[in-house]
């Protein structure tokens, strides 16, 4: 952690770690701007639509690889220019994505584009922990949450409309700009970001030795299984509400509309709660009450009238337990991993991604059974996370 004379003034700190958002929030709508382009594709490119779904599921492997790689090398590299680095490269593999001449070319920019953008999603979390004492940097990674729970929902609003008035090409060349803008402006202000270097203990640490760590396993793990947990339902739910509950997109909207706005909310009041009871208290109560909500969502499936409607009422106590817990979880994860941020940032994010492709997919024969097996699958994710919490200890911060 930074020192207390090297502490930025409070100004720097937060113009640095809004710069480390918007980077990192461009790199997530990587996927979202460009998905209402992607049915255009087979007309643009002379293909078929399954091959242009490729070009989504290329950017998801990327992105998996991409979270192993700037892991690793946050070890070796110093983070700001790693961070920096994984920008520009994402900015220029943007720009290219719009010049791409055939669909095969387009695929393996994806697929590198996808690697590129994760290194800011894996070392943002590092980078503001350096910034802030604890209490700020969980209201930081807060905030950071509550503006990337955004970019689904409103990223491909942004897309369909650049695609409408301007072309496929627009996403990709916006894209580039936009990232292109912020390392200009860290280029230009060359001390706004945490110079960190290489550890001198680099080869102390790796994948092995956090997942050998109960106490990591303890926060990291938990975190995972909620938010793969609530993305596992978000996933399946158009499809459910649409197939077996008579509903329609509408009703899914709704919920979600709800549901972030639930999350945004005690996200950001998670900081509050820490300073008045400490920060076990909220990681464990916030993990309880996500899966009072599964179990409030399995309730009505059962007992309710399977009015998509209704969902609106429930679903929203899954998302305060993850807005409460979630970005003081994560930072006490980064805590219990001994200064290995870099590769316990992209375990959590690889672990949450995996698990929720994976549920989801295993999901998909059973829609047809409807509500019912969505929130069992739902609790069934979410239960591991009360038992690491309940049975793993806590973390235990030296005296100071």
């Amino acid at each position: 952690m930074t020192t207390q004379a090297e502490q930025p003034t409070k100004f720097a700190a937060l113009l640095a770690c809004a710069t480390i958002i918007i980077g990192s929030v461009l790199g997530l709508a990587g996927i979202d701007l460009v998905l209402p382009s992607v049915p255009e594709f087979p007309e643009v490119f002379g293909t078929t639509i399954a091959r242009s779904q490729l070009v989504l599921a290329a950017f998801v492997a990327g992105s998996t690889f991409g979270f192993l790689l700037f892991g690793s090398l946050g070890s070796y590299v110093g983070r700001r220019k790693l961070f920096i680095g994984s920008l520009f490269f994402y900015g220029i593999l943007s720009v290219a994505g719009a010049y791409a001449p055939n669909i095969e070319t387009l695929i393996a920019n994806r697929l590198l584009q996808g690697a590129a953008a994760s290194g800011s999603a894996v070392l943002a979390p590092g980078l503001i922990r350096e910034l802030f004492g604890e209490l700020g940097a969980i209201r930081a990674v807060s905030a950071m949450g509550s503006i990337e729970s955004l970019v689904p929902g409103l990223a491909p609003i942004a897309g369909a409309w650049l695609h409408t008035q301007y072309g496929w090409k627009t996403s990709f060349l916006l894209t580039g700009i936009l990232v292109f803008a912020i390392c200009l402006f860290v280029i230009v202000r060359p001390k706004l970001l945490p110079s960190i270097g290489t550890k001198k203990n680099r080869n102390n640490g790796s994948y092995m030795k956090l997942l050998k760590n109960t106490t990591y396993l303890r926060y990291a793990l938990s975190h995972a299984l909620v938010l793969g947990g609530l993305l596992t339902f978000v996933f399946a739910a158009p499809a459910v509400i649409k197939e077996t509950m008579g509903g329609s997109i509408d009703d899914f909207i709704y919920m979600q509309m709800v549901g972030v706005a639930t999350f945004i909310l005690f996200a950001n009041l998670s900081g509050n709660f820490v300073k008045r009871f400490g920060i076990e208290v909220v990681i464990t109560l916030g993990t309880y009450i996500s899966f009072l909500g599964t179990l409030a969502l399995l309730a009505y499936a059962y007992f309710g009238q399977n009015n998509p409607d209704h969902l609106k009422y429930i679903f929203w106590i899954l998302n305060s337990g993850l807005g409460l817990r979630g970005g003081t979880g994560f930072v006490r994860a980064l805590s219990a991993a001994k200064e290995d941020d870099d590769r316990a940032s992209a375990l959590i994010i690889l672990s949450v991604t995996s698990l929720a492709s994976i549920a989801t997919a295993l999901f998909a024969p059973f829609i047809k059974v409807g509500l019912t097996a969505l929130t069992g699958t739902t609790c069934l994710i979410v239960l591991p996370a009360v038992l690491l919490i309940a049975f793993i200890k806590p973390l235990q911060d030296k005296p100071e």
